[in-house]
């Protein structure tokens, strides 16, 4: 139920007010100053106020922007018996949603009530997403708890503050695009754009238009002017994916981006200031891409003042079960599947997984096993069949197998095809070139069913 306060010293309009704007369904509260008018608002989530002007320890239209700086989602109507246009102009101004003579307008004032809600309705609705965004993009998105995702969390915080140019490294799918969204949003220009490009995604010629922009004519096809991504991301934070692949010409000009602020367009002769933070990200070696005369040395040395190296998904095992957890509760809603988990059996095959693929790998193959799995929980049945038939725990008993041994190499090879089969032992037996008792036997020894 929407929440109405009216703040007025007197009592019977006040009170006349509220029960026909209670009529309507709304809970309204009362308050006779602005004292327990502030108290009120403190108290309860007040979606609308209607303020006297005139009130007996202040002015209405001051204490709209007072309400309207505290509470942005609380909209404000002001009343005053005797109203004049340098108030109501300095009320908009304040952030009223409106302001109204009392009396002559009491034919408009439920109709206005109603207009003024939808717009509080639609500033909590964005605020909500905005936190919800916040959220997503910051270091409390990022899951894990294993000492080395852990490590590279606490320096990432201690760099956002700054306007240090941060280069991360690691493996591909470790997740360098979320830590530099984090980085983005822990500082001080989270308000601002954020802007991502994957170097290896463009040729030489269209990733220098891409990043800095061309004016109309520099090239065939270029029919107008065109605003760069180093340009959209002024006073944010631009991140350079797999600069890497950069060409050493590019390079040049990123590099007296770093150390002057400034580029040239393509086509263009004229200098463009900007005020950008520079995130870096790469998968290669690149001490030894300049060794090899691909990668400038003092581009790197301005690249690399703070390096983050992220780690593989095998490096930090721990966190596997509360990743895929996650991506099975977010896939689960997308696809409109009941799962309420994972078997311990699908967990710990995930674990002995080598993810070469790291959390990019793990995401896909969750999303495949929440399409595939017919029962309320992960089962290893839904996993790809290289994750699917490894053996779980070499040593857990004396019937267990060895990972070594010709038995455990036959066992993976029968349950490889017997799935293959669905479970039909005659053709099992029949692809396996066994006799029917002796594949009987197989699965009894090797408890595959």
């Amino acid at each position: 139920m929407k929440k109405i306060l009216i703040i007025d010293d007197e009592e019977k309009l006040r009170t006349l007010m509220a029960r026909i704007i209670g009529l309507e369904g709304f809970e309204v509260l009362q308050a006779g100053d602005c004292k327990s008018g502030l108290k009120k608002l403190e108290q309860h989530e007040i979606d609308l106020v209607l303020c006297d002007v005139k009130l007996p320890d202040g002015n209405g239209v001051e204490m709209a922007g007072i309400i309207r700086s505290k509470f942005p989602t609380t909209e404000v109507i002001l009343l005053t018996a005797y109203g004049n246009i340098p108030d109501g102009v300095q009320a908009i101004k304040n952030g009223a949603f409106d302001y109204i003579v009392k009396g002559d307008d009491n034919n408009k004032i439920i109709p206005l009530v109603h207009r003024a809600l939808e717009k509080s309705a639609l500033s909590q609705r964005v605020q909500q997403l905005e936190e919800k965004l916040g959220n997503k993009y910051s270091f409390n998105g990022i899951i894990g708890t294993s000492k080395a995702i852990t490590n590279a969390i606490d320096l990432a915080r201690k760099v956002a503050v700054t306007d240090t140019t941060v280069l991360l490294t690691g493996e591909t799918g470790t997740g360098k695009e979320v830590f530099a969204q984090a980085i983005h949003q822990a500082s001080g220009r989270n308000g601002k754009n954020f802007i991502a490009i994957n170097c290896s995604a463009f040729s030489h010629d269209l990733l220098e238009s891409e990043m800095f922009g061309h004016k109309a004519g520099a090239f065939t096809g270029a029919m107008k002017d065109k605003k760069g991504l180093f340009e959209e991301a002024n006073n944010g934070t631009i991140f350079l994916d797999e600069v890497g692949e950069m060409a050493l010409e590019l390079q040049a000009k990123l590099l007296r981006v770093i150390e002057n602020g400034e580029f040239i367009k393509v086509g263009e002769s004229k200098v463009t200031k900007i005020d950008v933070r520079i995130i870096t990200a790469t998968n290669r070696n690149l001490a030894a891409e300049i060794a090899a005369g691909h990668f400038r040395q003092d581009l790197f040395y301005r690249l690399s003042v703070f390096t983050i190296q992220l780690p593989a998904l095998r490096e930090r095992i721990a966190d596997i079960e509360p990743l895929a957890l996650h991506y099975l509760k977010q896939f689960a809603l997308k696809t409109n599947k009941k799962l309420v988990g994972a078997s311990d059996d699908f967990i710990n095959l995930l674990k002995l997984h080598p993810w070469p693929g790291n959390i990019r790998e793990l995401k896909n193959v969750i999303e495949r096993s929440v399409i595939l799995e017919g029962s309320a929980m992960l089962t290893p049945s839904s996993l790809p069949s290289e994750i699917q038939y490894r053996e779980t725990d070499p040593v857990k008993d004396d019937k267990t197998l060895s990972a070594f041994s010709l038995a455990s190499a036959e066992k993976i090879h029968i349950r490889k095809v017997f799935n293959h089969t669905s479970g039909n032992k005659t053709e099992t037996a029949r692809l396996l070139n066994i006799a029917l008792t002796t594949l009987y036997r197989k699965l009894e020894e090797y408890q595959i069913s």
